[in-house]
């Protein structure tokens, strides 16, 4: 039996041995190292050491996180304009509404409830764009809730409390997109890793699981393959339907 730690990159998920890694802690902000090698990002302070962090996305071939966030934020920016569309349609000319109501069942809802940063800056850009979605949330089910006799209460709560709150969320998905690169490094975890008594730390985008297996359980075990100098991979995990390439060793540019 061994316990893997199971984290996504991209779509891409990937499993580190439990007995390498010593720590999971949050990203946070770090030094950067002149003439360092383009998979490094910087260095930070672990236990009275300083350890140099490798950007797993750079490793694999990834662009950056800032630009999978940019693309993620346009995303709910248009959804949420065919919503308010949608909604507007329903309360001036009574065509039905397939929109979700629920901010919990919403995209950015979901997204907004993971949500987890070191930055104070960025915290706050979130509570406020947390705060003005809930409200679109709140106040459209009032809307659904009216009979067909308070027509012109629907339509002021639109063009009032719904439209105010849409305006600023629209607003800070902008702000989002506009400060990317401080959003995603404030996201991002670092898995504090050691091999062969080396340890520095690698930046991944989410820790989602940890897995019990058997080595029977991976499936390709013992032929390894290396993704390029400083990644070699040893199987892939099916884990209910969801693959998951098992990490044979990460190893640390010079």
């Amino acid at each position: 039996m061994k316990d893997l730690i199971v984290f996504r990159v991209c779509n891409n998920r990937y499993a580190l041995n439990i007995e390498n890694i010593q720590r999971i802690i949050q990203a946070t902000e770090l030094t950067k190292i002149p003439n360092a090698h383009h998979l490094i990002d910087g260095m930070l302070s672990y236990e009275s050491e300083v350890i140099k962090v490798l950007n797993f996305r750079k490793l694999i071939g990834n662009d950056s996180y800032s630009k999978e966030l940019e693309g993620l934020f346009s995303h709910f920016k248009l959804s949420h304009l065919e919503w308010i569309k949608g909604l507007r349609s329903y309360v001036e000319n009574g065509t039905p509404f397939s929109g979700s109501i629920n901010v919990e069942k919403c995209e950015l809802g979901k997204w907004l409830s993971t949500f987890s940063s070191y930055d104070n800056d960025v915290t706050l850009m979130f509570k406020e764009l947390s705060e003005q979605h809930k409200n679109i949330h709140t106040k459209s089910a009032e809307i659904l809730e009216l009979d067909e006799t308070q027509n012109d209460l629907a339509k002021e709560i639109l063009e009032s409390e719904i439209n105010r709150s849409f305006e600023k969320t629209m607003n800070g998905l902008n702000k989002f997109i506009e400060v990317s690169d401080k959003v995603a490094n404030s996201l991002q975890k670092f898995i504090i890793y050691e091999n062969d008594g080396e340890i520095f730390a690698i930046k991944v985008d989410v820790i989602e699981d940890i897995a019990h297996i058997e080595d029977k359980d991976i499936i390709g075990a013992n032929e390894k393959n290396s993704k390029n100098e400083f990644l070699t991979l040893n199987g892939i995990l099916d884990l209910k339907g969801v693959l998951i390439n098992i990490i044979e060793t990460v190893r640390l540019p010079n």
